[in-house]
């Protein structure tokens, strides 16, 4: 595994790890939610060796090393759609291929609707699209985000040791991961303080419930609107197999080829499934090549 090269974008707000050299053709990596750029330490150094290309992984803000939204609001997904805005202009990338994990996944997929003339393809890792909150749910949705913005302010977590963070991850986390897959997340995560405790970077308000989201009926034309090559890597053990919707979100989607393939929700950062999702990834894009 490599730690990859710190960088900072976007005037310093945002925080990144880059593999590869510099004037290889760039791929912009996005993290899920409560990750970080760490997401992608394993699988980016193999897809460098196999494709020849750069990998440039953010931190979204309030995430990892990059800065916290500014004031007392929530994170709205859309909003993140300009941290991956702000990354591109600093680097200096009219448009480039987006490689997306999670959230990161949902994030990507409002872009490329968005504003398709930015995004050259898409390569998502156990997400498509985000998720939704119908019309007779709206009202209840609301008032969770309400609600967490009225109560007092969170405080980061504390450990006594790194050990106890990867632990604490693996017991919390809202899908299964174990701690080996954990642990580049988490050690990106901390914080060291002075009387030897460790602290969480991430913002405590990314657990605030969302008071909008998209409905099920928005996120479906989103999907229709992406126009450009799309890979959906999803692991068998993963969280899209069982999920009510999916299919007819594959079938809005008018260029994506799907593979299913060993592992969970992390695939691409598990020890034992990363090889093969580099593969997948490496094989798909020399085929676009062939065409």
């Amino acid at each position: 595994m490599s730690s990859g090269e710190a960088l900072r974008l976007a005037d310093g707000r945002l925080a990144a790890l880059s593999w590869g050299e510099a004037r290889a053709p760039t791929w912009l990596a996005l993290h899920g939610w409560l990750d970080n750029a760490a997401s992608f330490s394993r699988l980016a150094p193999r897809l460098v060796s196999r494709l020849g290309i750069r990998v440039v992984a953010l931190d979204f803000a309030g995430h990892g090393h990059s800065h916290y939204l500014a004031g007392d609001g929530d994170y709205a997904l859309w909003d993140y759609c300009h941290d991956v805005l702000d990354a591109l202009d600093a680097l200096g990338l009219e448009r480039a291929p987006l490689m997306a994990h999670s959230m990161g996944a949902g994030v990507a997929c409002l872009l490329a609707a968005g504003l398709p003339e930015r995004v050259e393809r898409l390569t998502l890792i156990d997400g498509l699209g985000a998720v939704t909150t119908d019309f007779p749910a709206a009202p209840r949705q609301l008032r969770k985000g309400l609600m967490a913005r009225r109560r007092p302010g969170a405080t980061a977590p504390r450990y006594a040791d790194i050990e106890s963070a990867v632990t604490a991850r693996v017991a919390g986390s809202a899908t299964p991961i174990d701690s080996a897959t954990a642990r580049p997340l988490v050690e990106r995560n901390l914080e060291a303080l002075a009387w030897g405790e460790w602290r969480l970077r991430s913002d405590p308000r990314l657990r605030w419930a969302s008071p909008v989201r998209l409905s099920s009926d928005q996120m479906l034309a989103m999907l229709e609107a992406i126009r450009c090559d799309v890979l959906l890597v999803e692991g068998e053990d993963g969280i899209l197999s069982e999920r009510e919707g999916m299919a007819q979100r594959r079938a809005a989607v008018a260029e994506l080829t799907r593979r299913v393939l060993a592992g969970g929700h992390h695939l691409h950062l598990e020890p034992g499934r990363v090889n093969a999702v580099a593969e997948a990834i490496a094989t798909h894009v020399h085929g676009i090549g062939r065409r």
